[in-house]
């Protein structure tokens, strides 16, 4: 397995930890107080560990300091390290917003279950802010995923991919020389000026079309095999290029709507935090 293939070893068992982490905690938390959480609200006061789970209970008031503890910290580490760059020596760019989700997700749940599922008030606001700005991060998530960057996180300009685009049709060459034909039609996908999503299908037409024209050439399966590759890595390469200038708009369009949400919603949590505080909600401090 060459540095490439291990990278992406690593990279799938670090998301699968993390993911598998947020699963264990929620089924965790959803079987430990199911009988108090599905027990209706009036009655709940009668219930023999109401003490433990309310919301100002030993358990339901941790999870609410640890579930903000875990944004907060979400929060404040990535958008710093994103700026400035500080981190980009000991952690990929990519890795560290994967963390940053994982924090703000597996944050919201604790705080979720810190409400017992009743919600009201100014608390509300915090709380649906925070729905809100979790379910946009997921939106943003993917939008980010279309923006190429380069192996560390940082995005790549519309020349460096040009240049990568250089150096993947030179890796054709060899076509260009046995099948014009072939090499004339690969190229022309890069003057392809379908939408995003007319392009998203035609890609796949247009693939299997240079996949039947190279069939037809006698080559060996080795032989084959590579040339299919690096057709199918240009055909990819393009479709980034194509798609630049659009996801780095919307990229931008995201950020006006994701910041309010999250401004909100550490709004009111700093307001529910000092209340809490001065009414005497102290946990164990």
């Amino acid at each position: 397995m060459g540095t490439a293939g291990k990278g992406n070893w690593w990279h799938i068992l670090y998301q699968s930890i993390l993911a598998l982490i947020v699963i264990i905690v929620t089924l965790w938390l959803g079987f430990e107080g199911y009988d108090y959480y599905q027990t209706p609200l009036e009655e709940r006061f009668y219930h023999e560990h109401h003490e433990w789970f309310k919301a100002s209970g030993l358990f339901g008031h941790g999870l609410g300091i640890i579930g903000t503890a875990l944004i907060t910290i979400g929060v404040f580490l990535y958008i710093p390290a994103k700026k400035y760059g500080f981190l980009e020596k000991y952690m990929r760019l990519r890795y560290l917003l994967e963390f940053h989700i994982f924090l703000c997700t597996l944050g919201p749940i604790l705080i979720l279950f810190h409400t017992t599922f009743k919600f009201g008030g100014i608390v509300s606001i915090a709380f649906w802010s925070m729905v809100l700005v979790v379910l946009s991060g997921v939106v943003g998530r993917y939008i980010y995923l279309q923006i190429p960057r380069s192996i560390s996180g940082r995005e790549l300009s519309r020349q460096e991919l040009k240049e990568e685009q250089e150096r993947s049709l030179s890796t054709l060459a060899m076509v260009a020389d046995q099948a014009p034909e072939l090499y004339q039609h690969i190229r022309e996908y890069q003057n392809d000026e379908k939408g995003y999503f007319a392009r998203r299908t035609h890609f796949r037409n247009h693939f299997n079309q240079l996949k039947s024209q190279l069939g037809a050439l006698q080559l060996d399966a080795k032989e084959h095999k590579s040339i299919l590759s690096n057709i199918k890595a240009e055909m990819v390469l393009q479709q980034r290029i194509h798609r630049l200038a659009l996801m780095q708009k919307l990229f931008k369009y995201w950020h006006v709507a994701h910041r309010p949400f999250a401004l909100i919603m550490l709004l009111v949590l700093i307001i529910h935090i000092g209340v809490t505080m001065a009414m005497g909600y102290t946990w164990i401090f």
